[in-house]
């Protein structure tokens, strides 16, 4: 157990429909760069962490290569075996990590969006401290700060709920990949992320504190965000 490696997989074959854009959300440019590389280099400044580095899209992916003409390097492989949820995408991911890279059941994989493109190598790295000895894993995370209100069917406010429990799940998800794999099997489609499936088999992954800014870039508000946050680091390097 104390030889375990750690893999990256970043599921990155959606569609981003609610994005706005005229493709892919993952391939649309910040800061002068597709998102899907500010994603990538987090992972890359951390290069010799890992014993390998994946990106898994959709079989008939065409704008991949052009997004990251260095991809794959050394290390790293393009998965091209993206399914119709994340779930499956992680799924079939972790199938072909094994296959491609020879990740045992006993490695760690950190699962990440694609669309968490601000995520920083420091947080990577507060997850793994956090994880690696733990008998689940977990995931980062944010206490929700905000009030929280539950909704009627006709939009009014049902409920207010407590939110000293709450938190904000994030990426990257570190576990075991015989576990991960086990517990998406057994979850099915449904589940919209990693923490979720392995809740459902019974365990309680561990909430490591966050960022607010690594938020999923979901709609066209938030590239706006995304854009200044990127800039303002190239100002002020961390």
């Amino acid at each position: 157990m104390n030889a375990s490696r750690l893999f990256v997989l970043i599921p990155c074959a959606g569609s981003g429909s609610r994005a706005g854009g005229a493709g892919a959300k993952q391939y649309q440019r910040i800061a002068g760069r597709p998102m899907v590389r500010h994603t990538l280099d987090a992972f890359r400044a951390l290069a010799d962490r890992f014993a390998g580095i994946a990106l898994v899209v959709s079989p008939h992916d065409r704008d991949v290569q052009a997004a990251l003409s260095d991809f794959p390097g050394e290390g790293e492989h393009l998965l091209q075996v993206g399914g119709a949820t994340r779930a499956a995408s992680v799924r079939n991911g972790l199938q072909a990590l094994k296959q491609v890279a020879g990740a045992g059941p006993h490695d760690w994989v950190l699962v990440h969006d694609a669309a968490r493109c601000l995520v920083t190598p420091t947080q990577i790295e507060a997850l793994i401290a956090a994880c690696e000895h733990d008998a689940v894993g977990g995931l980062l995370a944010q206490r929700l700060a905000d009030t929280l209100k539950s909704a009627s069917p006709d939009g009014r406010v049902a409920h207010t709920l407590t939110r000293a429990d709450k938190w904000l799940a994030q990426t990257p998800q570190m576990f075991r990949i015989g576990m991960l794999l086990d517990a998406l099997q057994r979850a099915g489609d449904s589940v919209t992320d990693e923490a979720s499936a392995i809740e459902a088999i019974g365990l309680a992954p561990l909430l490591v504190p966050g960022s607010a800014q690594n938020f999923k870039l979901t709609f066209p508000e938030d590239f706006a965000l995304a854009e200044a946050l990127l800039q303002t680091r190239r100002a002020v390097p961390a």
